[in-house]
């Protein structure tokens, strides 16, 4: 990281530093490529001639031009750097999350390109695991949760519907999630709740031989025979028996909540996924007592994702120009 750069450690300090446009440039340059060499991201040719009027390159091996945003997150959009840096520094760094009209407020654009830039940021969180989560010895905490409205809030005619013995949970939304007592959580929305679903999951996110704590849920049923050493606390009868307990989770489902309910207020079913890859990055990047994590670091991480991580407004709605945007 070029010493010359007087980095920002707070909200203020970063909004300082991201107002000047040519430290906000060449910040930005040092993140995309950090061994200095700036590469084509059609062709990676490094044959290129810079112009500085328009801040763009014009690489001499493809002979088209590029500029900083080709290939990352921020591809296509007329928004400026400074704008982009700040919105994610504020999304990575506010606990409970922050919506598309306080980042409209705050940058001064409209609410329906605040709701794209959150997106697109969300995108860049979310973080394409390849190591297993436990081990031997080693203890994984596993629970669903089921989101969506609840019936003391709709209108009487809407409730009595939807609180029949035929609704069950069907109209809402199924997450799954993954706790290394000590590591990291993963999360996912899943089409429902049944066995093969999350014996799945389970498999592909967590090392034979690990020690695994759920609820008493039927669907956890069989899986010892994965190796796994698997025990069970009934809800029914106590939340916590020594070291069984799913309470880690619990924790963590009533943060992604307290978001969803507090914040967004409003979320779209096929959306859902990408709040919960925002709060598991929230999550596994909070400060702890064993580990502090710097506003600028949780920034540093998320901008080491921007790269190939690309989605269009049509790929977003699967809509045209008039879909609805919330939260």
């Amino acid at each position: 990281m070029n010493k010359t750069l007087q980095l920002p450690n707070t909200l203020q300090e970063a909004m300082v530093f991201f107002s000047d446009a040519d430290r906000t440039f060449a910040y930005a340059v040092l993140l995309r490529w950090p061994n200095g060499k700036v590469a084509c991201p059609r062709c990676e040719s490094t044959e290129h001639s810079f112009i500085s009027t328009r801040k763009l390159w014009f690489c001499k091996g493809c002979k088209k031009q590029f500029t900083i945003k080709v290939g990352t997150i921020f591809e296509d959009s007329a928004l400026g750097m400074d704008k982009w840096m700040l919105a994610v520094w504020m999304v990575a760094n506010c606990k409970n999350g922050i919506s598309s009209y306080e980042i409209a407020r705050a940058l001064g654009i409209t609410q329906k390109s605040a709701w794209f830039m959150l997106h697109r940021i969300r995108l860049a969180m979310h973080n394409k695991e390849t190591v297993k989560l436990g081990g031997p010895g080693q203890e994984v905490e596993v629970d669903e949760t089921f989101i969506g409205g609840a019936a003391r809030f709709m209108h009487k005619d809407k409730r009595d519907r939807y609180t029949t013995a035929q609704r069950g949970k069907g109209d809402k939304v199924v997450t799954f999630g993954m706790l290394e007592r000590g590591g990291e959580v993963r999360a996912m929305v899943l089409p429902n709740n049944r066995r093969h679903h999350l014996h799945d999951e389970i498999r592909r996110h967590v090392r034979a031989h690990s020690a695994i704590y759920s609820d008493a849920l039927m669907s956890y049923q069989g899986l010892r025979d994965y190796s796994f050493a698997h025990q069970v606390i009934d809800h029914a009868e106590r939340y916590v028996d020594g070291q069984v307990h799913t309470n880690g989770l619990e924790n963590f489902w009533s943060l992604l909540k307290r978001g969803l309910k507090g914040t967004y207020i409003s979320v779209e079913p096929f959306h859902l996924f990408r709040y919960v890859d925002e709060q598991v990055f929230r999550y596994n990047n909070r400060a702890t007592k064993h580990e502090y994590i710097s506003d600028l670091a949780r920034f540093f991480r998320v901008m080491r994702h921007i790269v190939n991580r690309r989605i269009t407004y049509q790929e977003l709605t699967g809509k045209g120009t008039d879909a609805v945007c919330q939260a």
